[in-house]
């Protein structure tokens, strides 16, 4: 059984990567973003209350956020292991994860840093914007998206790395050799 995290700034694959390792690990991959968004259309209470500070442009408060992350590991699915991808985003998450997991006596075993260059990112966002016909990805919204990712995450990233199950992978080439390094990485820290 594996239980991990992935965590990677903005453009580094990981939406991608999870989708692979999914695959190959037979694991469910829980990205906050779906479930944000199977709340909203379900129009369940915690859609609702996320709804209101998603149309105002605001982060949805961890309340409302752990409230769905709690519901989601609850579901059969997670049974044989789980990829989370966007949760947690700050320490106090971090502490809540760990109590949830906790109730099941369970823990992560493995978190997987994406990592790349912040100059690549912008060239590969603005292409993928360009792409895409994303005009809300101009080079200045992505750097601040960037600068967000770095604050918040230092600290999530300090705290796994404190307790081993941390590893960096690096996130710039092809997607093929990226997806095999994961893996190897993946391999490696499970066998340590």
């Amino acid at each position: 059984m594996t239980r991990m995290l992935i965590i990677g700034p903005p453009g580094s694959g990981k939406g991608t990567q999870a989708e692979r390792i999914s695959e190959r690990l037979g694991v469910v991959a829980i990205s906050t973003g779906d479930i944000f968004r199977a709340n909203v259309k379900g129009e369940t209470p915690l859609g609702v209350e996320a709804k209101k500070y998603m149309d105002a442009g605001d982060f949805v408060p961890d309340s409302v956020t752990n409230k769905m992350v709690r519901d989601r590991l609850g579901e059969d699915d997670v049974d044989g292991g789980f990829l989370l991808d966007g949760y947690p985003r700050t320490t106090a998450q971090v502490d809540y994860l760990d109590g949830i997991l906790a109730t099941g006596e369970q823990k992560l075993d493995v978190v997987l840093q994406l990592t790349a260059d912040d100059e690549e990112l912008v060239t590969r966002l603005l292409g993928r914007a360009k792409e895409t016909g994303r005009s809300d990805d101009n080079e200045a919204v992505i750097r601040h998206r960037l600068d967000l990712y770095h604050g918040q995450t230092e600290a999530v990233v300090a705290k796994y790395a404190e307790r081993g199950i941390l590893t960096q992978v690096d996130g710039i080439g092809g997607i093929d050799e990226v997806t095999d390094r994961v893996m190897q990485a993946i391999k490696a820290a499970q066998s340590a």
